[in-house]
């Protein structure tokens, strides 16, 4: 089946008026976002976010019946490329993380009842969520967490400590993964829970302080709590799904979620390449503009060949979502997810290098796309966990050759080159 990555004509109209929309209208707001409160933030976004709607582009990750698109992984991806050129982007179009994730999880797994009760509000923007999976002893390998949530008769009683929960500040509710049988196979030890954020026993420490947001939250876009559950009692109908279907419904969640993570990226990515390209233009020193400088040429070369291929790596995974599913993407999406981080880091490494002073100051959002791109390389798994599984995966197609010699192995080859040359001719002279 050949690849496709084309648009049609509407489609790439709408794509048109989201790059003007996000470049005219959301990237001026990123100068005064963090002077506005949550109300002035909230009545910025209304008007914003109408717009969206109007064009059909709301909550576009999502099917139709839940009002979606019902569009497939390219077409999402090409638009999450777009947004990903300004963290305030996602949340004028109802996609933001982890929002975006949690409606998906409502969606696979929900009961009516619970779509009907926290589906139907979040996707409206009514309510906030959060995700909580990560604890300060399981991050990378999640078969080690330690969160318990144990049946008591009508309720499941939840402990735990759980930390880098996104939204926990300032969800209404937490989507939480707990271990339910810990003696099953390390894949079926865990189930997700609905957890109300006013539900008693849940207490919300803190907002982590990190390297990209060293106050500790995204402000009014909420933070990576740290949060401990204690003696936390929620109904059975708070079950998503089945016990033990914890991790396989993480991964509905986290495949179509890494792609657009990589467009994301992509976007930012763009965006710092094109600021690279404009200061080597005007940018004069030691007798020549920058654009004239070896080393400035091989960085724009080598960025647009790295943007390039990433791009089209993650748009070939997308593609191999929508056709064959998303466990036939799985190693492609690993390969995009470490690889297109390498790729974000390298071009705003550039971009921040050749404009100096200024790239290091505030004044330009350099440094800020900068502590982000660290960052990017943990996200959703940290790049050696998915170069291993891009590994492991790759080397099922190859075994060991049964006498222990390489196949490629030149006196081996020789040897049978020549047999096959004298069956060769002893046929031949049979036939004279």
């Amino acid at each position: 089946m050949p690849w496709d990555f084309s648009t049609d004509p509407e489609y790439q109209e709408k794509l048109d008026w989201a790059r003007q929309f996000v470049r005219e209208e959301i990237w001026p707001l990123e100068t005064v976002f963090h002077e506005l409160d949550q109300d002035q933030l909230d009545r910025a976004y209304a008007p914003l976010q109408e717009r969206v709607k109007e064009q059909g582009l709301w909550a576009a990750h999502l099917p139709p019946e839940l009002g979606g698109q019902g569009w497939g992984q390219v077409k999402l991806g090409l638009l999450h490329e777009i947004l990903g050129t300004s963290m305030l982007a996602p949340n004028a179009f109802g996609c933001q993380a982890p929002d975006s994730g949690n409606s998906e999880i409502l969606a696979l797994a929900g009961t009516p009842e619970q779509k009907e009760r926290w589906l139907e509000p979040l996707l409206a923007g009514d309510i906030k969520s959060a995700f909580s999976m990560t604890e300060p002893g399981a991050g990378a390998d999640p078969t080690l967490l330690q969160t318990r949530a144990v049946r008591d008769g009508d309720d499941y009683v939840i402990n735990g400590h759980k930390w880098f929960t996104s939204n926990g500040s300032i969800a209404d509710v937490l989507i939480v993964m707990a271990v339910t049988d810990p003696d099953a196979r390390p894949h079926q030890r865990a189930s997700m829970f609905i957890v109300p954020a006013d539900t008693p026993g849940v207490n919300v420490l803190r907002d982590v302080p990190t390297m990209e947001h060293p106050e500790g939250g995204f402000g009014k876009l909420g933070g990576h709590s740290e949060v401990l559950y204690e003696d936390v009692r929620i109904p059975k109908e708070n079950l998503l799904g089945a016990e033990g279907t914890g991790f396989l419904i993480a991964q509905h969640r986290l495949g179509p979620g890494r792609i657009h993570h990589c467009m994301r990226w992509l976007g930012v990515s763009q965006r710092a390449f094109d600021m690279l390209c404009e200061r080597a233009t005007y940018r004069y020193a030691f007798g020549s503009t920058l654009a004239e400088k070896q080393t400035v040429q091989n960085w724009i070369a080598d960025s647009a060949a790295q943007m390039q291929a990433a791009r089209l790596m993650t748009l070939h995974a997308a593609w191999k979502m929508d056709t064959q599913g998303a466990s036939a993407a799985r190693t492609d999406i690993s390969l995009i997810k470490f690889f297109g981080a390498g790729v974000l880091h390298d071009v705003v490494d550039r971009a921040l290098q050749i404009h100096g002073s200024l790239g290091y100051s505030t004044d330009l959002p350099l440094e800020a796309m900068y502590r982000m791109a660290r960052g990017a390389r943990f996200y959703d798994g940290p790049d050696e966990v998915h170069r291993q599984s891009v590994a492991r995966q790759i080397l099922r197609g190859y075994e060991a050759p049964a006498d222990g010699v390489p196949s490629e192995h030149l006196p081996t080859r020789e040897a049978h080159a020549r047999q096959k040359f004298a069956e060769i001719l002893e046929m031949v002279t049979a036939n004279d």
